[in-house]
């Protein structure tokens, strides 16, 4: 029998080119009469701030900056952000920039909304009730924050990555206008990419909803693969074998930067439903000590991942394969899972994400303590093809060293 299974999204998801003139048109459909627009000084430098705070001015909205944003937030980044709104008292808050500035936006609306402390909102569905509006605006092609759930912060202190995750963050408007991303350097269009191809491939290839170990009733941030996540998940996988590196190596082409913003939108339903796993469970702990970006982490992981995965998933790992791009038209099944990975190694290299844990500063005795970070991380263990134990996930490090 079938399994039953359920699919969320942001509340309206606007998409195009030049799609950002019409913030002001949305936001006042809505009744919203004062933003919080949440971004960082790069993007203010870059004029991307002016493109969204313009429209919003001309249809009436008031509006006001929180500009404290930095990639990979820290927790008082958030703080800071919270107080900002309490100061305001905004009708919608709105995350303007990459995942971390949509991450910082989605969790000062839960606090700003709700009250207490940060720590109170951590992992799942600790979010009592509906939030100030949520509008996100992604300047990187990336995280798919614009349409998930999930928040990242960084607890500096813990050397570790914490997230929040409910469907009130959800955001009831993303507006995904191409074009602002077209001011994103290449390595971060570069991390931000091979994010979008992670959060699509650990999507295509987490356990089966019907496989998934629910209890009848039970809530979970994510349910496992299903029709609907698998196909999101493989047009974003296309999607990136056929843009990223161009998108690198020629940031002003247009075409690359849409077909980049959408498979990023796309990953993002399909993960922030079917979930994530291994991948994202190594690279919590090792983001929050390397300090490398959370799509650099996960890009540098991801291979070694599948290939411990094989066993489990081996016909989906072979059409990755065919949907970056490979011909695989005289391989059979092990010989086109073995392309897909070799295909993302290349392609690692091709837009110069780094090869091995080595290459950024990692040796031989943090990888025991990465592993039992990881392995705590239950719901991200669950979700993942092949259920690991703790010495597997030593393992997988190993082979990435």
């Amino acid at each position: 029998m079938s399994s039953t299974w359920s699919f969320y999204s942001a509340g309206q998801l606007v998409f195009g080119s030049g799609a950002a003139a019409q913030l002001g048109r949305l936001v006042g459909e809505r009744n919203l009469k004062s933003v919080l627009i949440v971004t960082d000084p790069a993007l203010i430098a870059a004029g991307v701030l002016d493109r969204v705070r313009s429209p919003l001015i001309k249809a009436g909205i008031e509006v006001d900056v929180f500009d404290g944003g930095e990639p990979e937030p820290a927790l008082e980044v958030a703080d800071r952000a919270i107080e900002h709104a309490r100061g305001f008292s905004p009708d919608a808050i709105l995350g303007l920039g990459g995942g971390s500035n949509m991450d910082v936006a989605k969790i000062t609306s839960a606090v700003f909304t709700h009250g207490g402390k940060l720590s109170d909102y951590f992992s799942y569905d600790n979010v009592p009730g509906e939030v100030t509006p949520i509008i996100c605006v992604p300047t990187t092609a990336g995280t798919g924050s614009e349409v998930s759930h999930a928040g990242v912060l960084t607890d500096t202190a813990g050397e570790m990555k914490v997230s929040i995750l409910s469907n009130y963050l959800r955001p009831c408007l993303a507006v995904v206008d191409p074009v602002l991303t077209l001011t994103c350097p290449p390595q971060a269009t570069a991390d931000s990419g091979i994010d979008a191809l992670t959060h699509a491939v650990e999507a295509y290839t987490a356990r089966p909803s019907e496989d998934f170990p629910l209890e009848p009733g039970q809530s979970s941030p994510y349910y496992g693969s299903q029709p609907l996540t698998d196909c999101f998940a493989e047009k974003a996988i296309q999607l990136v074998g056929q843009h990223l590196v161009t998108a690198v190596r020629e940031p002003d082409d247009l075409a690359a930067r849409e077909g980049m913003a959408l498979a990023a939108t796309l990953a993002g339903l399909a993960f922030s439903n079917a979930g994530v796993a291994v991948v994202h469970a190594l690279e919590y702990p090792l983001g929050g000590v390397l300090h490398c970006s959370h799509g650099g982490g996960n890009g540098l992981l991801l291979p070694f991942v599948m290939r411990y995965n094989l066993p489990a998933c081996q016909q989906k790992t072979a059409n990755i394969a065919r949907l970056l791009g490979g011909d695989v038209s005289s391989l059979d099944e092990p010989q086109a899972a073995e392309l897909a990975i070799s295909t993302i190694e290349q392609l690692k290299r091709d837009i110069g994400i780094p090869l091995r844990l080595r290459d950024l500063g990692a040796h031989g005795d943090q990888l025991p303590g990465f592993a039992e970070k990881a392995f705590a991380i239950k719901r991200l263990m669950q979700i993942n093809p092949r259920e690991p134990t703790l010495d597997d996930l030593v393992g997988i490090l190993r082979s990435a060293l």
